[in-house]
């Protein structure tokens, strides 16, 4: 897990970084358009979240298909992205609360309950355990 959370912290660190770098960085490449410099720099952290997660994280556990593993990868990253919007969601209208504490937390939950997904997800689908090889049997005679 502490693993799982360093690469998670890298990647969270390339997002805000190349974000702000491409908006407000040498020369403003994006920032004239935010967002989409916001998407660019989520792709490259969720690229660098797999190549951790595969090569560090889940080194032992990874799989020669590349492409069906990061599909899976990116398919886990887009269903827990769609949690800590729900959890404000549930907090703001079913709730009822409104204040700027109340939405704090409620990120700070939906980033907890994301997290706990993608771990889950990954371990289950993206990197799941291979089968132990089965032990040599020495046939013995009499």
């Amino acid at each position: 897990m502490a693993q799982f959370l360093t690469v998670g912290a890298v990647a969270f660190l390339v997002d805000i970084g190349l974000f702000n770098l491409l908006v407000f960085g040498p020369g403003h490449l994006l920032g004239h358009i935010p967002v989409r410099a916001k998407i660019v720099a989520a792709l490259v952290a969720t690229l660098v979240s797999w190549l951790g997660n595969r090569h560090w994280t889940f080194s032992e556990r990874r799989s020669h298909r590349r492409r069906l593993e990061l599909g899976l990868y990116a398919t886990i990253n887009a269903a827990a992205l769609l949690i800590a919007p729900a959890v404000l969601y549930i907090t703001i209208y079913w709730v009822g609360a409104t204040g700027q504490l109340a939405a704090n937390v409620a990120a700070v939950v939906g980033i907890g309950i994301g997290t706990a997904v993608r771990y889950t997800g990954y371990k289950l689908w993206v990197f799941p355990s291979r089968p132990a090889p089965a032990p040599l049997v020495q046939e013995t005679r009499p």
